[in-house]
């Protein structure tokens, strides 16, 4: 049995404090540069939402030089100023580069809570918000590529991680062998093993790479996988797409012959983005023609009433006029001579 020590993850922490809040008339505002982990970053912000009820909150990484990227995990916090137990924290990770270079949380907290005085989210006018970027060792050395370069084809015996994919994050426990190729986060392993059995060339193009080379491919393979397993048709929206293009983009170094069989389910999730906005635009325009039959409809029942009114009246008419002579209203009338 393998020794295995816990990795104990650090994270290295920016605060930043907005003041005069209520002052602020923009739709987002970025922090001032700061350096962590040996990079530049800034936080950004959308005070009123992104298109959303709710605080947005972004981890920036600048311009970042096209064809590198930079894999990060990190946390951004908001503080509460009168309950420290009630400070909102929320952890995620992304592979940063030119096209994708910010990265967090759409819907943080909902605006009415974040405003809300009492909450203690804000005091004195001023909110206060963290940036915490991992500080662990081992995650800190990241080794950039283009985007187009391909992962060699004969095995790698070192052990910088290409795409510096965070296995090491993962909790020890969350960690399962997975066919004696290495240890994999236990949510993937059952996708793995079923992907595996219909097409066992994706284990057989891995075989003589290094253990933590394959560790790193299963478990980038095992993402997305994961992804399409537990995503519907519904959640593609842009966020998702650009998720998973990421995912897919790292996926790609790692020479699995997908192909045939993954490749056309991956595009085909991404092309969801465009039928879900096309599918709202049918639905919204097939409303509209239900809308407007409707009221062709009432206004059809109205005419119709409208019409047996006509019909009274004319009858009516013939009736009262029955034996009625017209006069000249304008003559004189007279007194006999």
């Amino acid at each position: 049995m393998e020794n295995q020590k816990k990795i104990v993850e650090s994270f290295d922490t920016f605060k930043w404090t907005i003041k005069d809040l209520s002052k602020l008339n923009t739709n987002k505002i970025y922090s001032q540069d700061f350096s962590l982990g040996g990079h530049s970053w800034r936080i950004l912000v959308y005070p009123k939402g992104n298109n959303v009820d709710y605080l947005s909150i972004y981890l920036d990484a600048g311009n970042l030089p096209v064809g590198h990227s930079r894999f990060t995990k990190f946390k951004l916090v908001l503080i509460n100023q009168v309950n420290d137990k009630m400070t909102k924290i929320k952890e995620t990770h992304h592979m940063f580069n030119a096209k994708h270079n910010d990265w967090g949380f759409t819907s943080f907290i909902p605006l009415a809570a974040f405003y809300d005085r009492s909450k203690g989210f804000i005091v004195n006018d001023t909110c206060i918000i963290e940036a915490k970027i991992s500080g662990n060792p081992k995650l800190e050395k990241k080794v950039y590529i283009p985007v187009s370069v391909k992962v060699p084809s004969k095995p790698i015996e070192h052990d910088d991680n290409p795409l510096s994919l965070d296995i090491s994050a993962v909790s020890i426990d969350e960690l399962v062998d997975f066919r004696g190729l290495g240890k994999i986060e236990k949510t993937f392993v059952p996708l793995l093993h079923e992907v595996c059995a219909k097409h066992p060339s994706v284990i057989e193009c891995q075989r003589k790479r290094s253990r933590r080379f394959r560790e790193w491919a299963f478990t980038a393979l095992g993402r997305v996988l994961h992804f399409l397993k537990t995503k519907k048709v519904s959640d593609m929206n842009e966020e998702a797409c650009d998720h998973l293009q990421i995912l897919w983009e790292e996926l790609e170094t790692f020479r699995f012959d997908l192909t045939s069989w993954l490749e056309p389910h991956v595009q085909f999730a991404l092309g969801m983005k465009n039928y879900m906005e096309r599918s709202a635009k049918v639905k919204s325009a097939m409303e509209n023609v239900a809308a407007l039959e409707m009221e062709m409809k009432k206004l059809k029942a109205m005419v119709d009433a409208v019409e047996v009114d006509i019909e009274m009246a004319r009858r009516e008419l013939v009736k009262v006029e029955e034996g009625f002579e017209e006069r000249d209203l304008d003559g004189e009338l007279g007194y006999g001579l």
